[in-house]
């Protein structure tokens, strides 16, 4: 048993709390008010300017709703210029919708084959524990985007609209959380009791069966083909006609993306080594989510170098922290939680990874950046939150001194990498458990 705490110590706790006059004005402040607003440090706000030396969009910002679904909407909003160039039009957007329909139906299959795979392990397993606690979550990352489009392609908005069960999940999710489990139980049932992994797999193809048509149900069935005209911008009218989903994917999409790599910031683990994360995985046979482990310092260098080139970057980050989502700021003293609380917050990013204090929540584009004597002073950032109440029109500022912070991903093409990367990238992949933190963003986002 610890030691508990006693009656002496809460009186001294009492005296000093009631004899410490920043104490009780920091008592009334937030009692009274919203913490953010009385923690923003104002010089912050008013020092940070929202002008960029490079600034790549001239579109509006999309908007996942009630949904988790921030890397799918990040990957097509990173197609989106090539493609609205492609087409000669304004505006474009991809169809959010079919990508994350066949993101859940590949994923409950990979979910039964994790099943399957580790049946010679007790239910109660950790590992067994963290699959049945996310079966199918709305998260993903940029690896597992490119196994959906290899394998579905995509379609235009308009050939596949958004329900209301794509823009808010909950419930849908819910319903294939319990289905899922269902079938994980009669599965391992079945080979509990000395059945063949053929027989698993039968009664897996038959609940794959409910899964489908709870996704139809709630999403739409996905077209095989569809027709395809547009009006560009000049008031000319274009007709493809019929076309399939991986034939639009492959003529629209203006990108080499089969050549992109995953880099990331993990100062817990060696550098310049591959990484990837047990069972992170949508598509069983497609190739696994794997990262490149770089310096900080490096991995800015290279998102400021696409921007430069005119292209803008795919990211993951810590979404939460040290930001103003109504002003859309971000900066790594944002607040000042410490001068209101008279305590320390000391971590260093290591160990708020270790002890679970940040990890990858959300994923969205760089579309900007202002740089001053060649060095990045603050990032333009495209989220998918929407216009309203969500930064500039849905643009948000992210100071430099955020970045090495709370930033942990980018995806960039391999010409970009070092000569070191590049010979990091013939490394054999270290597997992390797969609960490991490198993997967060790939299951259920708390801010989307």
């Amino acid at each position: 048993m610890g030691k508990t705490i006693t009656q002496k110590q809460l009186k001294e706790y009492r005296k000093a709390f009631s004899g410490d006059p920043s104490a009780k004005m920091a008592q009334n402040a937030v009692a009274n008010n919203d913490l953010l607003d009385v923690a923003l440090d104002r010089d912050m706000v008013q020092d940070t300017d929202f002008s960029f030396s490079i600034k790549l969009d001239d579109w509006k910002v999309t908007n996942q709703m009630r949904s988790g679904r921030c890397w799918l909407f990040a990957t097509l909003n990173l197609f989106r210029p090539g493609t609205m160039k492609k087409l000669n039009v304004k505006n474009f957007e991809f169809s959010q919708a079919h990508i994350h329909f066949w993101d859940k139906f590949e994923r409950a299959n990979h979910f039964y084959e994790a099943i399957i795979d580790t049946a010679d392990r007790p239910v109660d397993d950790r590992t067994i524990g963290f699959l049945l606690g996310d079966p199918i979550g709305d998260g993903g990352q940029w690896n597992m985007a490119m196994n959906l489009i290899r394998k579905h392609g995509l379609v235009p908005k308009v050939a596949y609209p958004e329900s209301k069960s794509s823009s808010s999940t909950r419930w849908m999710n819910a319903i294939l959380k319990d289905l899922l489990r269902s079938g994980a139980s009669e599965i391992r049932e079945i080979l509990d009791n000395g059945g063949t992994v053929k027989q698993a797999r039968e009664h897996k193809d038959s609940r794959m069966s409910d899964v489908w048509r709870v996704l139809c149900i709630h999403l739409g069935t996905p077209p095989e083909k569809f027709d395809w005209q547009w009006e560009d911008k000049d008031g000319e009218f274009n007709r493809r006609g019929s076309i399939t989903p991986q034939e639009f994917a492959s003529e629209y999409v203006d990108m080499d993306w089969e050549d992109f790599v995953c880099i990331v910031n993990d100062p817990r683990n060696k550098y310049y080594q591959r990484y990837t994360v047990d069972f992170l995985q949508n598509v069983a046979g497609g190739p696994p989510v794997i990262y490149l482990n770089v310096p900080s310092s490096e991995m800015k260098a290279i998102t400021q170098k696409l921007l430069e080139d005119g292209n803008p970057v795919w990211m993951g980050c810590d979404v939460g922290k040290q930001m103003h989502r109504q002003r859309g700021l971000w900066d790594a003293n944002l607040f000042d939680f410490a001068a209101l609380y008279g305590s320390e917050f000391g971590m260093d990013k290591a160990n708020r990874l270790r002890f679970g204090q940040t990890m990858m929540t959300h994923a969205m584009l760089f579309t900007g950046v202002d740089v001053v004597n060649g060095k990045p002073r603050r990032w333009r950032v495209e989220n998918s939150w929407g216009e309203k109440e969500s930064g500039k029109k849905g643009f948000y500022t992210m100071n430099d001194s955020w970045y090495d912070e709370y930033m942990f991903e980018i995806a960039c093409p391999s010409d970009y990498l070092s000569d070191k990367m590049k010979a990091g990238l013939d490394s054999e992949p270290i597997v992390l458990p797969a609960w490991d933190p490198m993997g967060s963003l790939a299951h259920d986002e708390a801010l989307a």
